[in-house]
């Protein structure tokens, strides 16, 4: 008998140290899946009202406490360095988002990093930035708005992560740049995707709402500016979303210039949110496909001097042609930006448009105004309650002198001051740091010559301070300013939407000649004529042979008609190609047919125009105008095509009016005008009877008259339907079977 082992305790020993609690799922999720979204949402993904993210006001921060607004450059790595005081998010993380502020990168429409060294490029997704100790950086000129007046209490500072540093809150940037400069960022459960718009056109754009909270902003704001460039598509219904709701898409196009010299054509401006790898590897796809083929040769050019994208194109091919054909086989050279402006406005998550932005911005700005005016004023307050009292020590400086050479300990010199002069303890400490050779008329009269000035200065700012109409006023006047300092003409052409060229799936089809061939026993080929010319014998399967063929053009349709009154339709250009060296494509399996159905003819048709005659065993004729198996869907199959009552005998596509010849089993022929037969608007009509037999005779062969060999096919014809015809003459009898055609 096996051993028993003993059972192992330790699981009992863990749950007494660590007890299993049972919670709910809910609650565990709050406890430990909330924290971390709303980290995500507050400290990382989506900007503020200044237009940064935490990261990039950290990293801005810091190099402008290094001195690089006016300094020079220095390397990355030293930035990155020191900004990991304020984000300890790792050094990569910060160059990153170094990276993607940078001039040299083309992220940004105004970059706030000026850049030396390779940054990469926002257009291409292969080329990538150098090491951050290879690259420097310094601030871009346009940060001086950015930093304007922080010091002087515009907005709050808070303590770093370890609380060996203040850090600011957001920034005092003086123009909307939530609004020039593009961002994304995806949080949990929301994203943000705002795209940037022209400085000069957001500044306006700003004025003209401060002047009219209902103004008109799409008389400023034209479309979104891309760093980019490229034309952006203008549609005004969708422009009205984004100003006024924050949501939306625009379309935007790539540049492009045919250089005829080289027949090529040259993409200098692509959509921003592709890059050229992308736009290559699709043109590469759709030519190896089959679907373009008027281009030999596509290839990156990029240099120093930007993006350039080559395609080799054939000659005689019209390059606006190709490139609104690349349009339409959704190759990124178009590409459309989808709109989210979803910010953080005091702390709460909000999809806000333009003008919401600008008003919210606003709000901000004029607050960061006033705390600069009210920081101005004590400035200014201050200093003057400094001149005011040595303002008294004028009426008798010999005083003050004898005040602080008589008295015996230094501690004592700024009481008797006051009590000498009735100032207080900040004054009096003032004019006890004056220098002894300042103590002279001359210097005090100087210095109190100020005082009238700094008076009317505080009611000045104080004016200014109580009137939001007067700091508005003021914000109006330092954008007018950025926008001449800093403005730059649209780097994104606009187009408006009527003058773009659709292309439909249609335009999209190559057309050329070609040869259509339908055989007995159901295979069909698809030649273009061009291959005839090397190999015009057609191969066909043994005991088989040639039932129709014709000639026509790739982009149109065809109709096959079947024995069991079926009708198959068909895009010629849906039809594979074949060569004449091979039986071709069978059409039960092309078709997806019924058992024992076959094909007895084709039509192939650009306009549905025209009849079909369908003669029956039964001597009876139906005509029914084409158009009827015209159909507003793209259905494969038809059925009910024809009548079921008696069996087809021949079926004829007719573009007008003809003379038919109808045969019977008994040799009789009749030769009748198909206007004696009345039109049907029913496809499955059974016609009306036009050769009439006796017993046990029916219809043998119907076609056209002019396809048939008879001597003089007149001699047959008749006035009246229905008729029995005559007899064949001598010189006709050898005819067996009529042409369906």
């Amino acid at each position: 008998m096996a051993k028993k082992t003993k059972k192992n305790d330790n699981s009992a020993d863990f749950t007494k140290e660590y007890p299993v609690i049972n919670q709910d799922i809910t609650d565990t999720l709050e406890t430990n899946y909330m924290p971390y979204a709303m980290s995500v949402i507050y400290s990382r993904a989506l900007p503020e009202i200044d237009g940064f993210k935490p990261s990039h006001r950290k990293l801005l921060y810091t190099m402008y406490k290094k001195g690089l607004l006016n300094g020079a450059r220095t390397k990355s790595a030293n930035v990155v360095g020191e900004t990991m005081k304020l984000n300890p998010h790792g050094d990569q993380a910060i160059y990153d988002t170094m990276v993607r502020m940078a001039r040299g990168n083309e992220t940004l429409l105004h970059p706030y990093v000026d850049s030396k060294g390779n940054f990469g490029k926002r257009y291409s997704r292969d080329m990538a930035s150098a090491a951050p100790r290879y690259t420097e950086v310094k601030l871009a000129k346009i940060c001086h708005e950015l930093f304007c007046d922080i010091d002087k209490d515009t907005v709050d500072f808070v303590d770093n992560y370890d609380g060996t540093m203040k850090e600011p809150t957001l920034l005092p940037v003086t123009f909307p740049t939530i609004l020039v400069n593009s961002n994304q960022g995806v949080a949990v459960g929301m994203a943000t995707n705002i795209c940037s718009f022209n400085l000069a056109e957001i500044c306006q754009a700003t004025c003209a709402y401060i002047d009219d909270k209902n103004a008109n902003l799409l008389e400023y704001i034209k479309a979104p500016d891309f760093s980019t460039g490229g034309v952006a598509i203008y549609k005004e219904k969708d422009m009205e979303n984004i100003i006024e709701n924050g949501r939306g898409s625009i379309k935007v196009r790539s540049k492009y210039r045919f250089d005829k010299a080289n027949s090529c054509i040259e993409i200098y401006e692509i959509p921003y949110t592709t890059t050229l790898e992308v736009i290559i590897d699709k043109i590469i796809d759709l030519v190896k496909a089959g679907k373009i083929k008027e281009i030999t040769e596509v290839r990156d050019e990029s240099d120093k001097d930007g993006l350039k994208i080559t395609l080799d194109i054939k000659k005689n091919t019209d390059p606006d042609d190709l490139m609104n054909k690349l349009y339409g086989l959704q190759v990124p050279i178009q590409d459309s930006f989808s709109c989210n402006f979803n910010v953080l406005v005091k702390g709460k998550p909000m999809v806000l448009g333009v003008r919401n932005l600008i008003k919210e911005w606003l709000d901000f700005r004029l607050g960061c105004v006033k705390r600069q005016l009210n920081h101005e004023i004590g400035e200014k307050k201050a200093r003057l309650h400094l001149l005011q009292g040595l303002e008294k020590i004028l009426l008798d400086i010999d005083k003050a002198i004898k005040i602080i050479r008589e008295t015996e300990k230094d501690e004592l010199v700024v009481p008797n001051l006051m009590w000498g002069f009735g100032i207080d303890e900040i004054q009096a400490n003032f004019i006890a740091e004056i220098k002894l050779r300042n103590l002279n008329k001359e210097y005090i009269l100087k210095k109190t010559s100020e005082i009238e000035g700094l008076k009317n200065s505080i009611a000045e700012l104080s004016d200014i301070l109580g009137s939001d109409r007067k700091v508005l006023k003021l914000i109006k006047k330092q954008l007018n300013e950025i926008e001449k300092k800093y403005g730059q003409p649209r780097k994104t052409d606009i187009m408006q939407v009527e003058d773009v060229v659709v292309i439909t799936k249609d335009d999209m089809i190559e057309d050329y000649n070609l040869k259509l061939i339908l055989t007995k026993e159901g295979y069909f080929k698809k030649i273009p004529l061009t291959a005839l010319r090397t190999s015009p014998e057609q191969k066909l399967k043994d005991d088989d042979a040639i039932l129709q063929e014709a000639e026509w053009h790739n982009k149109s349709e065809i109709v096959f008609i079947s024995d069991k009154c079926n009708a198959y339709k068909m895009r010629i250009h849906e039809i594979p190609e074949s060569k004449a060296s091979v039986m071709g494509d069978y059409l039960p399996n092309l078709l997806d047919m019924e058992p024992e159905e076959k094909i007895i003819c084709f039509i192939q048709t650009d306009n549905y125009a025209g009849m079909m005659i369908y003669a029956f065993k039964n001597g009876k004729v139906a005509k029914v105008p084409f158009e009827a198996y015209a159909t507003k869907t793209n259905r494969k199959k038809l059925i009910k095509a024809y009548s079921d009552k008696s069996p087809i005998i021949s079926a004829v596509y007719i573009p007008d009016e003809c003379d038919i010849c109808l045969t019977s089993e008994n040799d009789k022929i009749m030769c009748v005008n198909t206007a004696l037969i009345p039109l049907k608007t029913t496809k499955n009509s059974q016609g009306v009877q036009v050769m009439k037999f006796k017993k046990n005779t029916w219809l043998k062969s119907a076609g056209r008259a002019e396809n048939m060999n008879l001597a003089n096919y007149n001699a047959y014809r008749v006035r009246v339907i229905p008729s029995s015809g005559s007899f064949a003459k001598k010189e006709d009898a050898a005819v067996q079977q009529l042409s369906l055609f």
